[in-house]
């Protein structure tokens, strides 16, 4: 099997000190840029989170504080990640819940501008957990009739979601060799921040997702209760909810 590609893709898996959005880091990122022709580009970066890496998290995927105080910060990487990014679809192992998300709060920490909601994006865990329910070891044994060796590397992770994909592809007919396909596939929210708090209703209208507001359009929202943004923008929310917020407000202000 050979991905029927019109542009690069990168599969990508990020192992972080932790599941927090808002608080936790990247420690490592891997990632494997596939080719339309088949080619394809391999790399592996340690980073210092400029944080203590739990001993709990560590023991799932190994990384401790020594492994990474020689290591660059993920300020000093961000561009050269965002440079073999641009231009190409997104896959991996449950993207949306996670990496996504805090790979987007990463380049906003770090100042740099890079548009995750511009690429489509695939989610293998969502294809299997749609056909038939399990972890990504279990997807790699399903699949491709092996057992995956250090599972929790994030490289190993990565080769294994590229593979599992195409056997998926295999496997099912009904399952496009497409991206664009793919990527409506996996999607199974109308988020527009990546946590969620803002979702498009049917009417494709941004809408609040959470609290008192909950189902109200979010431009009415700042309209009647101008108050509620600086409130926002003030809370316990990631930065790119704070981001979407403010790109709905400014848009509202121009009308």
């Amino acid at each position: 099997m050979r991905l029927n590609l019109k542009k690069p893709i990168v599969f990508f898996d990020l192992e972080t000190t932790g599941l927090n959005l808002m608080s936790d880091r990247i420690v490592e990122i891997s990632y494997l840029k596939v080719h339309p022709n088949g080619n394809e580009e391999s790399k592996t970066l340690r980073i210092n989170p400029e944080c203590h890496i739990p001993e709990a998290t560590t023991a799932i995927h190994g990384i401790s504080d020594d492994d990474v105080a020689g290591c660059p910060t993920f300020k000093q990487v961000a561009r050269n990640i965002a440079a073999d990014f641009e231009g190409c679809d997104l896959a991996g192992y449950n993207l949306n819940k996670l990496d996504i998300p805090l790979l987007a709060e990463e380049f906003l920490r770090a100042g740099v501008e890079f548009d995750l909601h511009r690429h489509r994006i695939v989610d293998v865990q969502t294809i299997f957990h749609k056909m038939e329910q399990r972890t990504l070891s279990a997807a790699y044994k399903f699949y491709c009739g092996t057992e995956l060796t250090d599972a929790h590397s994030a490289t190993a992770d990565t080769r294994a979601t590229y593979e599992v994909l195409m056997a998926q592809l295999d496997r099912y007919p009904s399952l496009e060799n497409d991206m664009e396909f793919l990527s409506k596939y996996t999607t199974t929210t109308k988020n527009v921040d990546f946590a969620g708090r803002i979702i498009y209703d049917e009417k494709g209208i941004e809408t609040f997702n959470f609290g008192k507001y909950k189902g109200r359009h979010v431009e009415d929202v700042l309209k009647s209760d101008p108050g509620y943004y600086g409130w926002m923008m003030q809370g316990d929310f990631t930065l790119n909810t704070k981001q979407v917020l403010t790109r709905i407000r400014l848009a509202s202000a121009r009308k």
